[in-house]
C-alpha cells in the first residue's frame, strides 16, 4: 500500500519541488487519499504487530541529549518554503527518538516521500551521525511559523504532538491514544508509523494524516491544526483493536504538576511555584463545572468523573501573573492551556486524572483522558472526533465563579492552639457576579466529604478586591483518602464552579 504502481511516474511533471535544496529528494508520486489510510489501518488490525526499527540502532543509541541538541535540520532544505505557506523542518532519530517514521508530503491528490539524506541536517560535535544509511527515515516533524521564525506544532515521539497556543510557549502534550495507562500493568505506548502533511490554504493551516501501530491496536487519523487566536487541532480517528484493551484512553493530554500554592511544601526550589498546568476542568453532560486542581502525591492516584456525553475537559493554566513563577528561562506564567471538546456523543464513560509523584520538573507526572465505557476488545473498531483548543484558557469560559487559587495550611485559628491532624483549606473564588456581592448577600460556602469531617466553615469577600474567600477545617477519618467538593451559593443557587479535591494522607 502506497507504493509506486502502474502509471505513478506518469503524473511526476504534475508535481513542482516543495524546495530547490539539491539534498532535499522524494520518492515516486503515488494516489492519496483519506479512505486509503483508513483501509490500510484496517487491513493491518487483522495482521500480527510488526514492529519496523532502524537499520543501524548502535549509531543511534550514541546520539544522546548532548549528541542530539547538536544535529540541526538546515532550514534552506525545509519544505515548502515559500513565503505564503508553513515551512516543515524533520527531527533526527536519536537515543530518545529510535524507531522511525516515514514522511511523505500530500499536493493535489498525490504522496511523495520525503527521502532521508544526511545532508539535510548540520551536525555540530556528532558528526558521528553522518554515517547512518539512506534508509533511516525520520524521528518526526514541526510546522515553523515562517522563514527564520520558531515552530508552532511538532510531532516527536510516539503519538505525542504539541503546539505554542497564544504566547509562543510550549508546555504540555497531546497524544493520539493512551492504552492500559494508570495501571499496575505497563502501559502501551502506541506510535504513529506514517505521516502525510499537506498545506491548507483557507484557514492558515496544516493537515496532517498518520497512521497508527501498536501490538494492541491500529488507527487511522486525520489532525487539522489551524492558528488564529491560539491554535486549533481538529482530530478524526478510526481506531481499530487488534487484541483486547483493558482501559483505552482517549483524548489524553501529558503534563507536569511538581508544586504550587496547595503544595508549596514538595518545592525545595527557590521559585514560588512550577508547573505545566494547574487543574483539571469539566463541563458534565449535566451542565456542572468541575475544577479539580492538580496534586504531587506521595502515591500514584487515578481519579474518575463518570459522566454521559461529557461536554469538554482540559488541563489549564490558570494562574498567569509572572511573579507566580518568577521563571525567566521557561516561561511557565505563559504554558498553553489545553481543552477538548468532543464533536458528537461520546456516551458513558469517565474522565480520568492520572497523577504520579515527581521531585523535579522535567518528567511529566499528569495524565487526563476519557475511558469509554464500553470494553474496547479484539475486533472492535470506534470512531473519534474531537477538537483540541490550545489557548490561554478555556474556549468555553464558566458564566458563573471560578476557583483562582487553591492553598492548604495547618487547621485551627493562627495565634491559637493548633488541631493536630486537621487541615485548613483555603480556596478563593473570581468571576461572575461575585465582584457585585458583599457580605450582607448571604453568600454560603456548601461543602460535602466523603469521609472524614468538617467544621470551621466561612466565605467572605476580600477586603478592597472582587475575590470572596472561603475556609474550612478537614479532619480525615484514619488513613481513608477523602474527597472534598465545595461551591459557593446564594439562596439555592450556584455562584461558582464546583472544585473537588483528593485529601491524601500522609
Amino acid at each position: 500500500m502506497f507504493v509506486s504502481g502502474a502509471g505513478a511516474m506518469a503524473v511526476a511533471a504534475a508535481l513542482k519541488p516543495e524546495s530547490a535544496a539539491a539534498y532535499l529528494s522524494y520518492g515516486p508520486p503515488v494516489k492519496f487519499n483519506w479512505d486509503e489510510v483508513v483501509s490500510w489501518a484496517n487491513d493491518m488490525a487483522r495482521e500480527p504487530y510488526m514492529p519496523k526499527g532502524p537499520s543501524d540502532r548502535d549509531v543511534i543509541q550514541q546520539i544522546d541529549f548532548d549528541a542530539y541538541q547538536q544535529i540541526k535540520y538546515r532550514p534552506d532544505a525545509a519544505i515548502w518554503p515559500a513565503k505564503d505557506s508553513y515551512p516543515v523542518e524533520l527531527f533526527h532519530v536519536g537515543k530518545y527518538f529510535m524507531e522511525p517514521v516515514r514522511v511523505f508530503v500530500v499536493n493535489d491528490g498525490l504522496s511523495r516521500e520525503v527521502q532521508y539524506n544526511s545532508e539535510l541536517f548540520s551536525y555540530g560535535r556528532a558528526d558521528f551521525a553522518r554515517a547512518l544509511p539512506p534508509d533511516t527515515g525520520f524521528a518526526g516533524f514541526r510546522v515553523m511559523r515562517g522563514a527564520n521564525d520558531p515552530d508552532w506544532i511538532a510531532f516527536l515521539g510516539a503519538s505525542y504532538f504539541r503546539t505554542t497556543g497564544e504566547t509562543r510557549q510550549y508546555g504540555l502534550s497531546t497524544r493520539g491514544l493512551a492504552l492500559n495507562i494508570g495501571l499496575s500493568r505497563e502501559e502501551e505506548f502506541p506510535r504513529f508509523t506514517n505521516f502525510w502533511i499537506e498545506p491548507l490554504g483557507t484557514p492558515e493551516g496544516i493537515m496532517i494524516y498518520a497512521l497508527l501501530e501498536s501490538p494492541s491496536v491500529t488507527g487511522a487519523y486525520r489532525i487539522k491544526a489551524v492558528r488564529g487566536q491560539g491554535v486549533v487541532t481538529e482530530v478524526e480517528a478510526v481506531i481499530n483493536a487488534r487484541t483486547d484493551v483493558e482501559r483505552l484512553g482517549v483524548a489524553p493530554l501529558t503534563s507536569m504538576f511538581w508544586y504550587g500554592k496547595n503544595n508549596r511544601g514538595h518545592g525545595m526550589d527557590w521559585r514560588p511555584e512550577i508547573h505545566d498546568s494547574d487543574g483539571l476542568a469539566i463541563w458534565t453532560g449535566s451542565d456542572e463545572r468541575i475544577w479539580r486542581p492538580l496534586s504531587n502525591p506521595p502515591v500514584t492516584k487515578v481519579s474518575a468523573f463518570a459522566d454521559n456525553n461529557v461536554k469538554g475537559f482540559g488541563l489549564l493554566q490558570r494562574e498567569r501573573d509572572f511573579k507566580a513563577y518568577e521563571d525567566d528561562g521557561v516561561f511557565y506564567n505563559r504554558r498553553p492551556s489545553v481543552w477538548i471538546e468532543p464533536i458528537g456523543e461520546w456516551g458513558e464513560g469517565a474522565v480520568q486524572l492520572l497523577e504520579i509523584p515527581t521531585d523535579d520538573e522535567t518528567k511529566d507526572n499528569i495524565g487526563v483522558y476519557w475511558v469509554p465505557k464500553e470494553p474496547f476488545t479484539t475486533g472492535k473498531r470506534v470512531n473519534l472526533h474531537y477538537k483540541i483548543y490550545w489557548r490561554n484558557d478555556s474556549p468555553f469560559p464558566h458564566p458563573n465563579g471560578r476557583v483562582a487559587a487553591t492553598r492548604l495550611g495547618a487547621g485551627g485559628i493562627p495565634g491559637g492552639k493548633r488541631r493536630e491532624g486537621v487541615t485548613k483549606y483555603v480556596i478563593d473564588y473570581e468571576g461572575g457576579v461575585l465582584g457585585e456581592l458583599t457580605n450582607d448577600d448571604n453568600v454560603k460556602l456548601k461543602v460535602s466529604v466523603s469521609k472524614g469531617q468538617f467544621d470551621a466553615v466561612a466565605a467572605y469577600r476580600v477586603v478592597d478586591t472582587p475575590y470572596w474567600r472561603a475556609i474550612f477545617d478537614y479532619t480525615p477519618e484514619g488513613k481513608e483518602t477523602g474527597v472534598l467538593r465545595a461551591y459557593l451559593d446564594q439562596n439555592g443557587k450556584a455562584l461558582t464552579e464546583t472544585w473537588i479535591y483528593q485529601h491524601v494522607v500522609g
